[in-house]
């Protein structure tokens, strides 16, 4: 595993970049209004207001998602499953895969534990299994460079023990990157002057997480791979068919990210960004044409995602607040575009739970 060269300097947060209003804190109440393009997606914009997904046009210089005051969390104690593992010799172990995280360690924590995945000491115990997150480690939640940390090395003991642990690139990877990297750098956003730091901002950056950052983390995030195919599953992050705007092949697509990354230039970046923040394609009527679109191309007979919230995705978000204070209910991945696309991102930023699931799904 790659060491960085130490903490780096700390990004500074002013009260005004460029034409954004910036919140002292992103999770304090937002203070401020900003007049929205006529061709970007309001922040409080609603899946159904957009059946179609949104507008081409869509530049994330708003605040994607709400951002729900999870209060005080009750950490429960769990009995670990054991994780079945295959004799020498027989194959690969068992397949699981992790929704968004968003800084969520504690209950990242429980729900490894819960899959026996990890012991109660949170070192890996599943032997050869084979652990796929789906990205988006950071922002919203309290220890984003923790789940980082943790991801990092229990990559490294899954291999000792003859599994693997690996993660692939969400939309906040690259906003942390960009805010990192960028800063107040202007950007061509489509709407207007846009920043990675006010972006970063407005969608949940966490000062702790910038100060924690180092050159390690940064190297890490940006050697993700972006898409992946595995038992049958092509894995990505978005529920975008923009994956197809970097390439024809996993490979190719891969290799475009990294050296868009390489090169370091603003515009590119943010383009990057821009597009894996787009939602909602695999959803409603031509749903299930993007999804085969994607499979057609890259291979696997099912899409596994994560990115768009399972509640957004059924429609059923009610109050931010929720209404008996616990957030909206999801007990598991969703299934939808005739079976073609899994969801798993259950909302751990809305009070919903942070999912851990094998695969393949039972039928």
């Amino acid at each position: 595993m790659t060491q960085g060269a130490g903490q780096g300097p700390a990004a500074e947060r002013t009260t005004t970049l460029r034409d954004f209003r910036v919140p002292a804190y992103v999770h304090e109440p937002d203070p401020y209004a900003q007049s929205t393009p006529p061709d970007a997606v309001p922040p409080d914009a609603e899946p159904e207001d957009y059946p179609g997904g949104y507008p081409d046009a869509y530049t994330p210089t708003e605040r994607d998602l709400p951002i729900i005051d999870r209060g005080d969390t009750v950490q429960v104690a769990v009995d670990p499953v054991a994780v079945p593992t295959p004799p020498p010799g027989e194959g690969p172990g068992p397949l699981f895969v992790v929704g968004d995280v968003h800084g969520y360690l504690d209950e990242l924590m429980a729900a490894l534990q819960e899959k026996g995945l990890i012991d109660a000491a949170g070192n890996w115990s599943a032997g050869t299994a084979r652990l796929w997150f789906l990205g988006d480690f950071t922002d919203r939640g309290p220890d984003g460079i923790g789940v980082i940390e943790l991801v990092m090395r229990l990559s490294a003991e899954a291999a000792a023990a003859g599994g693997y642990c690996k993660a692939l690139m969400g939309n906040h990877e690259l906003l942390l990157i960009g805010a990192k990297r960028f800063g107040d750098t202007p950007v061509n956003s489509g709407a207007g002057t846009a920043t990675f730091q006010a972006g970063w901002l407005l969608n949940g950056g966490q000062k702790t997480d910038m100060d924690r950052l180092q050159d390690h983390h940064l190297q890490w995030m940006a050697r993700l791979d972006a898409i992946e195919e595995c038992d049958g599953h092509l894995l990505v992050h978005s529920d975008t068919t923009a994956y197809l705007d970097y390439g024809d092949s996993i490979e190719a697509v891969n290799d475009t990210i990294r050296e868009t990354l390489t090169r370091n230039d603003a515009d590119e970046v943010w383009d990057l960004f821009r597009k894996f923040t787009k939602r909602f394609s695999f959803r409603d009527e031509g749903g299930a044409d993007a999804v085969r679109s994607l499979l057609d191309t890259y291979g696997g007979n099912r899409i596994v995602h994560g990115h768009s919230p399972i509640p957004y995705l059924l429609g059923d978000v009610g109050s931010e607040e929720g209404e008996d204070g616990t957030g909206p209910a999801v007990e598991g991945p969703h299934v939808y575009a005739d079976g073609l696309a899994i969801a798993m991102d259950g909302g751990v930023t809305m009070a919903g739970k942070l999912l851990v699931q094998q695969l393949p799904l039972a039928d």
